[in-house]
């Protein structure tokens, strides 16, 4: 494949963001798993074909409380089931990316979705190179940051208690980005109200599912409303 600079620029550009939010996240991800004894090749393993940040989080304890494949099969299914939803929004974004589509897909993770949807297009680029360049620059980042944690967690004892809330601080800051480059507060009025709902009504087995389904009916329901920036 032919190297294009100007996607690849404007890919890191625009990446820098998730940049300073992986680099720390995996950096966080290497260290936990170190502090269980795990060896070096499965924090790469793990975010190099795993590469889902908050499954990866949650898998360290699925381990070690040694769940079957089974139980951590519809767990994961259950973390990751959002992916399925919002990846649908980009299906005409990725239709004309050929041989680059599965890895597109495979790594399309939050903070990837979100400059996907943000950041308009720019009509001067070859779109699936730089699309390409965008998802593997932030897997780069996840990946460089999980090995320096490995590292340092090896040499370095660590209290590694509260760092997988690291990742829902990132979550946060995008959302406030979203809200910034759409200036619409529909959609976390609704997030917020099937939080509610979940937390009080729905068994906390249950509540992740419940909460994206309702989501997802409320936006069907104030579809106009957000559809309205």
């Amino acid at each position: 494949m032919t190297f294009y600079t100007k996607e690849f620029q404007t890919a890191l550009k625009v990446s820098i963001p998730v940049m300073m939010g992986y680099s720390v996240l995996g950096f966080a991800f290497g260290l936990l798993i170190t502090s269980f004894n795990y060896a070096w090749y499965v924090a790469l393993g793990m975010s190099i074909f795993i590469y889902a940040g908050a499954l990866q989080f949650l898998a360290v304890g699925f381990f070690t409380a040694k769940l079957g494949l089974v139980d951590i099969f519809i767990a994961s299914i259950f973390v990751n089931i959002r992916q399925s939803f919002y990846g649908l929004s980009l299906l005409k974004k990725f239709k004309k990316t050929e041989k680059l589509k599965p890895y597109l897909i495979f790594g399309l993770t939050d903070e990837t979705y979100a400059l996907l949807t943000t950041i308009k297009d720019n009509e001067q680029l070859k779109s699936k190179y730089y699309y390409f360049y965008l998802t593997a620059l932030n897997q780069s980042y996840w990946i460089t940051g999980t090995m320096l944690g490995v590292i340092f967690g090896s040499m370095v004892e660590f209290n590694t208690k509260g760092l997988e809330f690291s990742l829902t601080a990132l979550f946060v800051v995008l959302a406030i980005e979203q809200y910034k480059a759409n200036k619409n507060f529909t959609p976390f009025i609704i997030g917020a109200c099937v939080s509610i709902l979940s937390f009080i009504f729905v068994p906390i087995n249950s509540m992740l599912i419940f909460a994206i389904v309702s989501a997802i009916i409320g936006m069907f329901i104030f579809k106009k409303r957000l559809e309205n920036v």
